[in-house]
């Protein structure tokens, strides 16, 4: 621990019994956000007489005395970088941002910069310094490396704090264009099933039994057939779990096109069709765009809402599938 971090008592009121560690915590320290306290406590950061508390859905018990450790954030932010980003829009408090198919949202083991927060840092300078937590600063919500589209990032803890409830509770307006194989018999339809690691593959995400895993809802609708090869489709989330649309259509049948991890053995009778289908089958990434992303400015109060085109590579693919 460091002279600078900043070292806070809690003591668990009657009214807290029974309710979740990091709930509690929020409650009484509103000047975090929840996420940041979850990810606190699952750093080590929280302790009860001495002992690491690192659970964030642990009970709380009346009376309960917890110490919590709020580290310094200068000496841990991830290093700025010049990176260009496609801003749609930008004050004071938020930023929104059109990301690229291939750009790491935070820097993780393998990708330790030349992330979407490295960028940010660059840009935003020490106004984001520690917002919402040292290692993803002003990061509420995540899109995959190789998906593409909309996301909002928080400026100040108070946005932080305030979208994160929103995407918590639901409250943020989300649709994503997908590019799937083959076509769901169904014109519409939601697709609901708790999504937790794939007993097989620990690095994979999977639809669990009930009880396991969390729950999950991706709703969606049939845009453009391509003949029965494939079809272009919108899914809207009712939920936000690691890898949900992809999962999700892969348990429906229909993977995403190009998804190098739910979709591996999909595409083959594409692939033997002709130079076409061979390029159809050999797209890149998983074909997923984040379209368009709703929600209420978080001091402001008035609606905000986003739309992004098509990127040039799921254009072509789109002329491609045309072209079968």
């Amino acid at each position: 621990m460091s002279s600078t971090d900043n070292v806070i008592a809690i003591q668990a009121a009657e009214a807290d019994a029974g309710r979740r560690l990091d709930r509690v915590l929020a409650l009484h320290l509103p000047e975090l956000s929840r996420t940041r306290l979850k990810r606190l406590i699952e750093d080590g950061y929280v302790t009860q007489h001495g002992i690491v508390l690192r659970d964030p859905s642990l009970r709380v018990r009346e009376d309960q005395n917890f110490i919590v450790i709020v580290p310094e954030t200068d000496d841990a932010l991830p290093v700025p970088q010049p990176i260009a980003l496609d801003i749609r829009f930008e004050d004071a408090h938020l930023i929104v941002i059109d990301k690229p198919a291939g750009m790491v949202v935070h820097p993780a083991p393998g990708n330790p910069d030349g992330t979407l927060v490295n960028a940010l840092l660059s840009h935003c300078g020490a106004s984001l310094s520690g917002i919402g937590g040292v290692r993803r600063p002003g990061i509420v919500h995540r899109l995959d490396k190789d998906t593409s589209g909309l996301m909002v990032v928080a400026k100040t803890e108070a946005a932080h704090h305030a979208l994160s409830r929103d995407f918590t509770a639901r409250r943020i307006d989300r649709a994503y264009t997908a590019f799937v194989w083959g076509v769901p018999s169904a014109s519409a339809g939601e697709i609901a099933g708790n999504i937790g690691r794939s007993i097989v593959n620990r690095k994979k995400m999977a639809v669990v039994a009930e009880g396991k895993g969390k729950p999950a809802i991706t709703r969606y609708r049939v845009l453009r057939a391509f003949q029965r090869h494939a079809a272009q489709i919108e899914c809207r989330l009712a939920t936000g779990r690691t890898h949900q649309i992809r999962v999700h259509l892969a348990h429906l049948g229909h993977p995403l096109i190009g998804d190098p991890v739910y979709g591996t053995r999909s595409g083959r009778s594409v692939a033997r069709i002709g130079p076409t289908g061979a390029r159809i089958a050999a797209f890149p990434r998983q074909a997923l765009h984040a379209r368009l992303l709703g929600f209420t400015h978080p001091v402001e109060k008035r609606s905000l809402q986003f739309e992004s085109p098509l990127t040039a590579d799921l254009w072509e693919l789109t002329q491609s599938l045309e072209r079968l």
